[in-house]
């Protein structure tokens, strides 16, 4: 479509009102009660960004601020939508998603991380994906168990 048919102060205007999608990982969309509702709470905040951006009169404006709550929106209604919401674990014999493990490095270091949903992994704040390399060398292992993790030991103190 022409820009002169778009009211599009230029055709670069017009390019930034349409963002790539966010990428979405091919990995089983597990996700723990508190992931679930931090996805519907980014989405609940992404529609709301969207109604401010819609309220603009200024029509380039409006499709500007309005494209990162719309790219946000399809992103995050497609994680709810194909959220599996997975229960605690309630036997602390093997690891599982969910699992709070303590392991100590062979660099002396020891590190503790909670297994959880790609969206609601941190590591800043002690959760990591259960598709990340560490926890999936952890998983099913049991506490005394020896993870090589590439040239890597973990050594498993505890499952919480």
């Amino acid at each position: 479509m022409s820009v002169a048919f778009a009211k599009e102060e230029s055709a670069e205007a017009a390019s930034e009102t349409i963002l790539p999608a966010r990428p979405v990982s091919d990995r089983i969309n597990l996700v723990t009660q508190a992931g679930l509702a931090m996805l519907r709470d980014e989405l609940t905040r992404a529609q709301q960004a969207l109604d401010v951006a819609n309220a603009l009169d200024d029509v380039n404006e409006r499709r500007r601020q309005s494209a990162v709550p719309v790219r946000d929106i399809r992103y995050h209604a497609e994680r709810v939508r194909t959220a599996q919401l997975m229960p605690a674990p309630t036997s602390f014999d093997a690891i599982a998603f969910g699992h709070t493990v303590t392991f100590a490095r062979d660099d002396g270091r020891t590190q503790t991380f909670r297994i959880v949903g790609e969206d609601e992994a941190n590591p800043a704040q002690a959760t990591i994906s259960h598709g990340s390399p560490v926890a999936l060398a952890l998983l099913g292992k049991a506490v005394g168990d020896i993870v090589q993790l590439g040239p890597r030991e973990l050594e498993i103190l505890s499952i919480s």
